[in-house]
């Protein structure tokens, strides 16, 4: 697309993964963003930068009851591209995944079928190449997954491992990863001590 239509559909990829309902806007931005437009010496528009920052991190993991999270997952539920759900590994029903199953999973004011399809389109015009848009829907996947993984503590130890391993595979699989050293890494994490690593 032209510069101009990138820089207007920046903000549909942008609300897609930045915006989310909390219990008084069905569409609040919880993050900042900062677009400056340069202009040539004629006049004309020659480049934009758009700088994020502040994205509230803590509504990925936990959600309050009236509130949701960010519109993505949501729209990746719908049908509206059904093979998101195959390559996902995922089902249709948001409360197969806690992470976005603690408050509300529907928004009356929001049709999150029509607005995958404008996140998808906005990746288009933004110069998304296939493989470069399917890594981050298989990325909004895992996490999702990820969320379900589950954990035990050791027998006698003060240790964690994996209580199962399903989430964790297709969480792996979908972020490129071997799932035994995803779980590993998660169980034993590497801790930067003075100049050295040390595995926990």
């Amino acid at each position: 697309g032209t510069l101009e239509d990138q820089i207007i559909q920046a903000n549909p990829a942008l609300e897609a993964f930045g915006n989310a309902k909390t219990a008084r806007n069905d569409n609040s931005s919880r993050f900042g963003k900062f677009i400056r437009i340069h202009f040539g010496t004629s006049g004309k528009l020659s480049s934009a930068d758009i700088e994020t920052y502040l994205l509230e991190k803590s509504r990925v993991t936990f959600q309050l009851k009236a509130e949701r999270n960010y519109h993505i997952f949501y729209q990746i539920l719908t049908n509206a591209k059904p093979e998101l759900l195959d390559m996902l590994l995922i089902t249709n029903n948001p409360y197969d995944y806690s992470y976005i199953s603690q408050g509300e999973v529907t928004v009356a004011s929001i049709n999150d079928s029509e607005e995958l399809m404008a996140t998808d389109n906005a990746f288009d015009v933004l110069g998304f190449t296939p493989d470069e848009k399917m890594g981050v829907y298989k990325l909004t996947g895992a996490i999702m997954h990820y969320g379900n993984m589950k954990f035990k503590q050791k027998q006698r130890e003060e240790q964690a491992e994996p209580d199962g391993t399903e989430a964790a595979d297709k969480s792996a699989y979908l972020m490129g990863l071997n799932s035994a050293d995803l779980l590993k890494g998660l169980c034993h994490p590497r801790v930067k001590v003075g100049n050295e690593y040390v595995t926990k």
